[in-house]
């Protein structure tokens, strides 16, 4: 499986978008500091995920999310 997923940081004011197979993994990184984007960040929670069993897809709706539109459909919807 493949995960798009959004993070969100603790104060609430940083949002992340990102792409993984290992969801547990990846948060782990995040909250580690060893993902450059999001070290000064942190702690970061898990606002949402969702699965996708095909990567291309995973992708493309990874880069939609971090579209102008992608970030006010995720606004309203997550």
């Amino acid at each position: 499986m493949h995960y798009v997923y959004i993070l969100e940081s603790l104060c609430g004011l940083h949002h992340y978008v990102g792409v993984t197979r290992d969801l547990r993994k990846r948060l782990a990184a995040h909250n580690q500091g060893q993902v450059r984007h999001t070290s000064k960040f942190r702690p970061w929670r898990l606002r949402t995920y969702i699965a996708f069993d095909d990567a291309q897809r995973a992708h493309n709706f990874e880069s939609y999310l971090k579209s102008g539109s992608g970030r006010a459909f995720a606004k309203r919807r997550f």
